[in-house]
């Protein structure tokens, strides 16, 4: 009986972790759209990037809270590919064994300050939270104003809506859609 519990414990959690690769994938290929770079000016660089995958992760664990069950495992799952896919990333780039753990600690921080930030603006429906929040951690200008952040505020809105729609069936499935960036820029 216990055995039995444990083997089907560890079989979801596989399942679970199968389904946030999924949308680990999803959501990076999202955040590398070649629009957002050329378009809304993000920066083209590690930092660039790294404030991307924040934004879009960030965006989907947002989403994944309001699934009714199972939400929190996933964001948890999701959460972990995402910083073992960083850590790795990290090795990859030559840091050191005894470097890395500082490195992850510190993104983890970012993300989490961000992710507050982001959150915080969208709960109150706070375009001008939400424009500084993206000026100073995606284009760098802390308290100066980004015309571009305008229009990528707009993009985070349309993302954020767009994941409301979807049901939790289909996330669960590991399927999300994103809305192309090219809507928000036009809209």
């Amino acid at each position: 009986m216990l055995i039995s519990r444990w083997i089907r414990s560890i079989k979801k959690n596989a399942e679970l972790r199968k389904v946030a690769h999924q949308l680990y994938f999803t959501t990076v290929t999202q955040s590398r759209s070649p629009e957002l770079f050329s378009d809304l000016e993000a920066p083209d660089t590690l930092d660039g990037r790294f404030d991307l995958v924040v934004l879009h992760v960030g965006l989907v664990l947002r989403r994944l809270r309001s699934c009714t069950e199972g939400g929190q495992k996933l964001s948890d799952a999701l959460f972990s590919v995402m910083f073992d896919d960083l850590d790795q990333t990290i090795r990859e780039m030559g840091v050191g064994d005894l470097r890395v753990g500082k490195k992850v600690k510190a993104m983890a921080r970012a993300f989490y300050g961000r992710c507050v930030a982001y959150d915080t603006a969208l709960d109150s429906n706070d375009q001008m939270a939400l424009t500084n929040a993206l000026c100073k951690n995606i284009y760098g200008l802390d308290g100066k104003e980004n015309s571009m952040a305008k229009v990528m505020a707009k993009y985070v809105r349309d993302v954020s809506l767009n994941l409301e729609t979807q049901s939790d069936q289909e996330i669960f499935g590991g399927k999300i859609i994103f809305p192309e960036v090219k809507h928000s820029i036009k809209g």
